[in-house]
């Protein structure tokens, strides 16, 4: 209780230094990194950046004006830490697949060094303008605390901190320089740059201990320490840091989250909040780079968001559940569109003048009788859905609609290494439910990357032909929106694996509340299970509920649209009634599940 009492004592005094502090913070698109197996791998979510920026802007906690785009470090400033011999094995996918722990063929090297150079360029230029206006700065990706001068590890081929220091110290840069790292990993690769610096000073609370490292006041915390144990020892750290330095990177990794994938600590989204809140305090008036280093947890860009909140008004203000950047983003970007663009206006084409004419016996295919194929295109392109496939390696994108007896079928080809491959396909349909109206039915939707393969690392799912392109999210969101403009009450559509149920949990549920109790109830119960070995287990029929074996359900799963915000009093959706509630919380608390051994 007195930690805790400390703790928030602490943090008052913390937020009244920080209103009305300025914070400028640097991202690009790219900083997605075009690695498409490296969340089912690691569950480092590749679009936390883009969410935290999208979080920020649209909720008015950093101004527009205040979002810089990075420039991409040269190969000079990487040469000034990094051996020669190393920089030319990264143009190797062998290389960069030993430090990503993905396949070879998952990894388009131009893209992915890209990525990792904006970063480091992201970094250098946080530092100038922390430096020039005496405040803080946030670089998106960044914090690349493993990488050794001749060697990359742990996600991190690159320096970016030791990078953007040389830099600074040929710019004139003098004085002590500190680097806090608050992620929950040992700074390993900082303290092989700078171990015999007396002018870089490194301070680290990690959550495991990697034994001593040279030139680094490391305190390495008990494994699962909560919000409060955490904070005192934090305020003991900043008390040993240097008065005043000249600059100080700040790693404010999300990793130390409870129930993160690699982690080892349990703090809370509040304890992290005021983690941040406290260092920004010390560093008030000062220049300082802010790094989002690790975060292996859906809960890794709330974290990242609440840094850029703290050091900008020391907010404690939670992000709520409810609030999901990408669903908010395409909407802002379904609302921009030019409805013409999509359906083919009222102009007539030259199509059009060749059917009148008789010319042409059938007129063009339209998806659902709205969309043309110049139409899809263009809101793909729109969407930055075919910029990303372009950093996979894909090109000379071709969209192709047409009909068969269960609905309209759309595909989207690429071409790479010279031959043409299908990488989107989906057939969609109108249908009408008993309780709900029309809702836009999905029989399937397949996402392939025909040039990459599957390994030990990252096995075939049970249904996939190929591995997926990393996109399930973005395609979902997207036939939301498309629902949403057809005046389509929903998408719905049957997972036929626990794996195509599970992305979905979010913004779908069973329209069956018993089904939907025992998902969350399979959930609940097997949480800490890698989602392969659950749908492995489902596929083997290992799974059981109640002690007897289970079978995967393929009911409907629906995802309603979002209430007009121009109707006072809409009507509400079957599965916002009570009883429906009811149903779903009884079914959950008789369900349990577990996982019988294979064999």
């Amino acid at each position: 209780m007195e930690l805790l009492q400390h703790a928030t004592a602490c943090l008052r005094r913390a937020r009244r230094r920080l209103l009305g502090s300025e914070v400028h913070v640097w991202y690009d698109p790219a900083y997605r990194l075009p690695i498409t197996a490296l969340e089912s791998m690691t569950r480092l979510e590749p679009r936390r950046a883009e969410w935290v920026a999208w979080y920020l802007v649209g909720t008015g906690r950093i101004a527009r004006r205040c979002m810089h785009t990075p420039p991409r470090v040269s190969y000079r400033a990487l040469a000034r830490v990094h051996t020669a011999e190393y920089l030319d094995s990264l143009d190797r996918p062998e290389a960069l697949s030993a430090i990503f722990g993905v396949d070879p063929s998952a990894l388009p090297v131009h893209s992915v060094m890209t990525s990792l150079r904006l970063a480091c360029g992201g970094t250098l230029d946080a530092a100038r303008s922390a430096l020039k206006r005496g405040g803080a700065s946030m670089n998106l990706l960044g914090g690349f605390h493993h990488a050794h001068p001749d060697r990359g590890a742990g996600l991190c081929p690159v320096n970016d901190i030791a990078v953007a220091l040389a830099a600074l110290r040929d710019e004139g840069l003098r004085g002590t320089v500190a680097v806090l790292d608050l992620d929950a990993h040992p700074p390993d690769g900082l303290a092989a740059f700078f171990w015999n610096e007396p002018r870089v000073w490194i301070g680290s609370l990690s959550g495991v201990d990697w034994g001593p490292l040279p030139g680094v006041d490391e305190t390495v915390l008990p494994e699962g320490c909560d919000d409060a144990t955490y904070l005192v020892a934090l305020e003991r750290l900043l008390r040993r840091m240097p008065a005043r330095p000249a600059l100080t990177f700040v790693i404010a990794g999300g990793d130390v989250l409870a129930r993160d994938h690699l982690g080892m600590l349990g703090l809370t989204l509040a304890g992290v909040r005021r983690r941040d809140i406290l260092v920004a305090a010390r560093l008030k008036g000062l220049p300082s780079v802010w790094l989002p280093g690790g975060g292996y947890s859906a809960d890794a860009w709330k974290a990242l968001a609440g840094t850029g909140m703290a050091i900008a008004s020391g907010s404690t203000r939670p992000i709520s559940n409810r609030h999901h950047p990408m669903d908010r983003h395409f909407t802002w970007i379904s609302n921009q569109l030019n409805p013409q663009d999509l359906e083919g206006g009222e102009l007539l084409t030259e199509a059009d003048l060749e059917e009148t004419l008789g010319l042409r016996r059938e007129r063009r295919s339209r998806l659902l009788g709205y969309y043309t194929v110049e139409g899809v295109e263009y809101a793909l392109s729109r969407f930055g859905i075919l910029d990303y496939l372009r950093r996979l390696g894909f090109d000379a994108f071709r969209v192709a609609i047409d009909a068969d007896y269960s609905g309209d079928r759309l595909r989207l080809y690429g071409r790479a290494a010279g031959a043409e491959h299908l990488l989107i396909e989906s057939l969609l349909e109108r249908m009408h439910l008993d309780e709900g109206g029309e809702v836009l039915y999905l029989h399937w939707l397949t996402l392939r990357n025909p040039t990459a393969r599957f390994s030990d690392t990252r096995p075939r799912l049970p249904g996939q032909e190929t591995p997926g392109l990393g996109l399930a999210r973005e395609a979902i969101l997207l036939l939301v929106r498309m629902a949403a403009r057809l005046g389509l009450n929903g998408l719905a559509f049957r997972p036929s694996h626990a794996h195509t149920a599970y992305p979905s949990r979010h913004d779908f549920v069973f329209l069956n509340p018993a089904r939907q109790g025992r998902f969350e109830a399979m959930l609940r119960d097997l949480s800490g299970t890698p989602l392969l070995e659950i749908t492995t287990a489902m596929d083997e029929g290992r799974v059981r509920l109640n002690g007897s074996p289970y079978a995967w359900e393929a009911e409907l799963m629906i995802c309603w649209r979002a209430p007009d915000p121009d109707d006072p009093t809409p009507d509400p959706w079957p599965t916002d009634a009570p009883e429906w509630r009811e149903a779903v919380a009884a079914e959950r608390e008789r369900s349990r599940f577990t996982i019988a051994a294979a064999g």
